[in-house]
């Protein structure tokens, strides 16, 4: 069972999610919040209890505190949590600031309910999730004219983890990687734990947008 915490500012979004979501067999929500601050607070009482909040479906604008300012704070005191942030496809530079703080999901809010439970299923099990269109929309906006840095590490890294990186950078889980490259899941892990290491990555979301920007077929 996945544990999960509703923050948007408008009753009837939280009340959808929650009516549709509460189908999934697997997921429980525990609480619902109107903005950042309020968020905080609940999960601050959640996490105390037995069935721990595990996943924040987290709204990007909010009055109060934005989800922005509630990703960073939640993530500093609770390091372990996943903030799967919903989002306008307007909203690309909030969730630049919401990747720097910490969230390791993006899902347009038209996103189809059953979609939304795959994400939420996604990141609970430690993968980066992006919606349509909106991994390549940040990048054009925070892309500059020059060449892209290649990060430190980027040589040696083989031809087999260049395409894993690649795939990720497309938003691919571990099984779909493993299914186009005709690898297990556990080698495929295995590669993006040895990426990460030589890059001096965070996580797979700082790998997802690293990939998007490197020219990886010719880097």
């Amino acid at each position: 069972m996945i544990h999960i915490l509703l923050v948007d500012d408008q009753a009837i979004v939280r009340q959808g999610l929650n009516a549709l979501l509460s189908l999934e067999a697997d997921l429980q929500i525990l609480g619902e919040a109107a903005n950042g601050r309020e968020a905080v607070e609940m999960a601050q009482k959640l996490l105390t209890t037995p069935n721990a909040v595990e996943v924040v479906l987290m709204d990007i604008r909010m009055p109060v505190m934005d989800g922005v300012a509630a990703t960073r704070e939640l993530l500093r005191q609770y390091p372990t949590l996943k903030v799967l942030v919903l989002t306008t496809f307007e909203d690309d530079e909030l969730v630049q600031q919401a990747v720097q703080a910490g969230a390791v999901g993006y899902l347009l809010k038209d996103t189809p309910s059953e979609e939304v439970a795959q994400a939420i299923r996604a990141v609970h099990r430690g993968y980066a999730q992006f919606g349509p269109g909106i991994l390549q929309k940040m990048l054009l906006h925070r892309t500059a004219p020059t060449q892209p840095e290649i990060p430190p590490g980027f040589a040696e890294l083989t031809p087999r983890e260049r395409e894993v990186l690649a795939l990720i950078g497309q938003g691919a889980s571990n099984r779909e990687i493993a299914q186009a490259l005709f690898l297990t899941e556990g080698t495929v892990k295995n590669h993006v734990t040895h990426i990460l290491g030589r890059l001096g990555l965070r996580d797979r979301t700082q790998a997802a947008l690293l990939a998007a920007a490197l020219p990886l077929d010719n880097a």
